[in-house]
């Protein structure tokens, strides 16, 4: 790749042989001097008082360092926006899970031991699961002080289970309904979802004075420090955060908790503290996607033109707000799709239950909204007899339109993506009996962010960035090492990259919302052009031409006339040190451009046991410039079978707040069996806000996964499931009831009348 097209040709990920010849080194995997280790002991009650707690068994176990309650840490409380979590239970557990007491030993199994022994004596208090029953005013308060909590969106007049209450509202949606033909109002639900990635949460907190040093399993080291820092009462620039490999995240290793935890036993017993979760506590504790409860109320024309649209997303928080960075999900406003409605009422709600807290997960907010609103688009337009692709298309949004919430739209492009995918999957094809076709669309802006990246040019003519990002999976560092090496032209295994503590770069909001490309390849970008303008600077000096006569080119620069050339590696010594520069990308706003994505499952029904078989999905993206087509493939990919398994089969069950699919054997990740063929249709642009003109891609294709696979079940048997995952045992209900209930009452349009039935 030293002489041909760097950017936008394949590259494999720098970083893959380590990982898959098991070289590659995890927090897990790592040990420093004097070591300690750390266990939490975890609520077995949904909500109640902690009476009394006897700690002295525990004490006196062999290997015992430290150990510290919830009195110990009053009133410490940590968050990401709203901070309303306590390190350790203060007095009351509002889940079955929450940490009550950690202990620091000299073993994994001492310090187990040792958790296993604390006595604790609670009283019980009526719990509250069911996020709608929650939501009610008559609802036992599960946080009575909330209004005092750091970081709330708005002010709250009283306490409330329901904590974060968001509007988003353009036009006058109650008029509009009366001027509709038909109205159609459904509701759907979505479960709690796990990330599922394979590296559980670890940490190795060295306490130091007042600040620390910290190995962990976490994407945003600078928010770690900053979370830490809020939480303890210590200065951020004090704690010194080391980036290294993770093992998946998906959203969810963000957050510091654990860290901050271990940092208190560090401090109490002047050694390192390592704390490794088991798996069973991801599931049971962690931060999985938030359930939700949508309801859609739809008004059109008879043409199909929607006039008016209310949409209310109700999410079960869990226990606590604390694992959201902006307090709520920075998707779910934009539920209504890529679609021109001129009157739009969102409203979302996230409500305290006695569960599982919740938190981010690939693109949060909007698999949950989307699969209501493309669910529920089908089902308006089967009542007014259209295709369902072309009720979508006559609503599209077009660049400059504003959308549903009225943000202006730089660019999209619906109706192109909606063509790729009917046209790569035979939509309008002749199917067989029980075989039904789904579409499904979504729309993504890019996320902002800031990034400062050194890059150095070394003596022998190579080049090193040096960033704190992690790289959690999609190759980001790859990305920028192609970047580097276009700019340069240069080979580009011949740019590395170091990965940096905190100390070392001046800020990096981390990685989150697929901005990686956008934010850290234009740092990589800005470096790369700036070595650059120092190397012709340095080459122009040395040869006594102007810097305009001379060109980069195969790791030198070149006079052209004079035929003269200096290597990089001839330039470093002639200046006496290293070309060092910094580059910097700061830009918070979203978009203005959108990637577009159009998906289309075929699936085939046995309507005797209500199984069926995913037999293909196509999916088709409008988006920017491809800067590496096989990572670039490899996320589509990857997000296609996560929605598959959001679509199908992965639900955290719970019973009276306690999750009952506690291991990997009972909540059904997809595997290899579960994926049909895909197909990928990809159609670019460069207009995006990234380096060349490029998109996010990492979060697209999961979006509309579900409701395509419902819509197609639909196709396919005349059922409709509402509720995912979409099971065998649903299906099989929804034929069953038909059956007993009859063909229903043909239902005309109700024109200033309210709500229709529902779609059977």
């Amino acid at each position: 790749m030293t002489n041909g097209k760097i950017v936008g040709a394949p590259a494999p990920r720098g970083e893959g042989e380590d990982k898959v010849s098991g070289r590659a080194r995890y927090t897990a995997d790592m040990e420093v001097p004097n070591m300690l280790w750390s266990k939490v002991l975890r609520s077995p009650i949904a909500h109640g008082r902690i009476k009394r707690m006897d700690t002295g068994k525990a004490l006196a176990a062999p290997g015992v360092r430290a150990l510290v309650t919830g009195a110990d840490l009053a009133g410490a409380r940590i968050g990401k926006k709203i901070i309303d979590m306590p390190l350790l239970a203060d007095g009351v557990v509002r889940y079955i899970g929450e940490k009550v007491a950690a202990v620091a030993a000299d073993s994994e199994d001492a310090a187990a031991t040792a958790a296993s022994l604390i006595e604790v004596e609670y009283e019980e208090l009526e719990a509250v699961v069911d996020p709608v029953e929650a939501a009610k005013s008559s609802a036992p308060l599960i946080h009575p002080d909330v209004t005092t909590y750091p970081g709330l969106l708005h002010r709250m007049d009283a306490p409330s289970n329901v904590f974060v209450r968001l509007e988003w509202r353009k036009g006058d949606v109650a008029a509009a309904f009366r001027e509709a033909d038909l109205v159609v109002e459904n509701t759907f639900t979505t479960p709690l979802v796990h990330h599922g990635y394979i590296e559980p949460h670890c940490c190795i907190v060295e306490a130091r004075g007042e600040g620390a040093d910290v190995w962990a399993s976490s994407k945003s080291p600078f928010s770690l420090r900053d979370h830490m820092a809020g939480a303890l009462g210590i200065p951020a620039h004090k704690i010194v955060a080391h980036p290294g490999t993770i093992g998946g995240d998906f959203g969810g290793k963000g957050d510091a908790n654990d860290i901050a935890l271990c940092y208190v036993l560090s401090k109490r017993t002047g050694r390192p503290v390592k704390y490794l979760m088991e798996y069973n506590e991801e599931l049971t504790s962690g931060n999985p996607r938030h359930a939700s409860v949508t309801t859609v109320k739809t008004g059109v024309k008879n043409n199909g033109l929607i006039v008016a649209q209310h949409m209310n997303l109700l999410f079960d928080s869990g226990a606590y707000g604390s694992f959201r960075p902006q307090g709520y999900l920075v998707g779910a406003h934009t539920s209504g799709g890529p679609y021109k409605i001129a009157h739009f009422l969102l409203e979302e709600s996230y409500v305290y239950t006695n569960k599982v807290p919740c938190g981010y997960m690939r693109a949060p907010g909007h698999p949950q909204g989307f699969f209501a609103n493309e669910s529920q688009l089908d089902m308006v337009a089967r009542r007014l007899g259209m295709d369902p692709a072309e009720l979508r298309r006559i609503n599209f949004l077009h660049d400059g339109d504003l959308d549903p919430t009225g943000t202006p739209v730089g660019h999209i492009q619906p109706d192109q993506t909606l063509d790729s995918a009917i046209r790569t999957s035979d939509y309008h094809a002749p199917k067989q009996k029980n075989v039904g076709r789904g579409i499904a669309l979504a729309q993504w802006m890019s996320k902002g962010g800031e990034s400062y990246i050194g890059l150095r040019v070394e003596a022998d003519g190579t080049a090193t960035l040096a960033a704190s990002l992690v790289d959690v999976g999609p190759g980001a560092h790859t990305m920028m090492q192609q970047v580097v090496a276009q700019e340069l032209d240069m080979p580009l295994e011949d740019v590395q990259v170091e990965s940096v503590d905190t100390t070392r770069v001046a800020k990096d909001t981390g990685v989150r919302g697929s901005s990686s490309t956008r934010v850290h390849g234009s740092a990589a970008w800005d470096a790369a052009d700036k070595a650059r303008t120092e190397l012709l600077g340095l080459a122009a000096e040395h040869m006594g031409v102007p810097a305009g006569d001379l060109s980069i080119a195969n790791r030198g620069i070149t006079h052209l006339r004079s035929e003269r050339r200096m290597t990089f590696s001839e330039l470093v010594e002639a200046a006496g040190r290293p070309v060092t520069v910094t580059g910097h990308y700061s830009n918070p706003s979203d978009g203005p451009e959108t990637s577009m994505v159009a998906q289309v499952a075929e699936v085939e029904v046995d309507p005797e046991t209500g199984r069926f078989e995913v037999r293909r999905l196509t999916t088709a993206h409008n988006t920017g410039t491809v800067l590496n087509p096989l990572g670039h493939q490899g996320q589509i990919d990857g997000a296609v079978v996560m929605g598959l398994g959001f679509a199908r089969s992965e639900d955290i069950v719970t019973d009276s707040g306690r999750v009952v699919t506690a291991n990997l054997g009972d909540y059904k990740l997809p595997n290899i069996k579960d994926i049909p063929p895909l197909r990928t249709q990809v159609s670019e642009a460069a207009v995006g806000s990234g380096p060349y003109g490029s998109m996010s891609i990492g979060e697209t294709a999961v979006i509309p996964t579900a409701a395509a696979v419902a819509n197609a079940v639909h196709d396919a048997v005349g059922v409709r499931v509402t509720t995912l995952p979409v099971t065998a045992e649903k299906v099989f209900d929804a034929i069953r009831a038909r059956v007993e209930q009859g063909p229903p009452p043909r239902i005309e349009g109700t024109r200033g009348k309210g709500p229709a039935a529902p779609e059977p």
